[in-house]
């Protein structure tokens, strides 16, 4: 599937929060963390506040490294989500709300003093 997104540029802010999450998780991949968080958004039912997020840290990937082989069902899950929230899904959009839902999922996984290790990444994936 051809993904609207080709890079994705990380604030310097989210690259410190990830970097906190790789000393806490253990998870020392960049783009796994970032999958984590942007699923974590999407788990929200409202949708990101439209904020302006710099693209100011030197973090930088692919959208192929960051979604690895599930990056066709990452893209789908995007485009769903926009169609729920009544947005387009026209490519400046889902660049946009990829962003938006990438740096918030990343702020509520760096902020949640329940996450001290990988397994309570996969206690909160699994509750409810």
């Amino acid at each position: 599937m051809e993904t609207p997104i080709e890079r994705i540029k990380l604030s310097q802010t989210a690259k410190d929060q990830l970097t906190k999450l790789k000393r806490l998780t253990k998870i020392d991949q960049w783009n796994i963390l970032c999958r984590w968080a942007f699923c974590r958004s999407l788990a929200e039912p409202t949708a990101p506040s439209p904020v302006p997020i710099p693209q100011d840290s030197n973090l930088e990937m692919s959208w192929r490294v960051f979604g690895g082989e599930i990056s066709d069902i990452l893209l789908l899950a995007l485009k769903q989500r926009c169609y729920n929230d009544g947005l387009g899904t026209d490519k400046e959009t889902l660049v946009t709300q990829f962003r938006l839902h990438l740096h918030r999922g990343i702020g509520y996984l760096a902020g949640d003093p329940n996450i001290k290790k990988i397994e309570d990444l996969i206690e909160l994936a699994t509750k409810n």
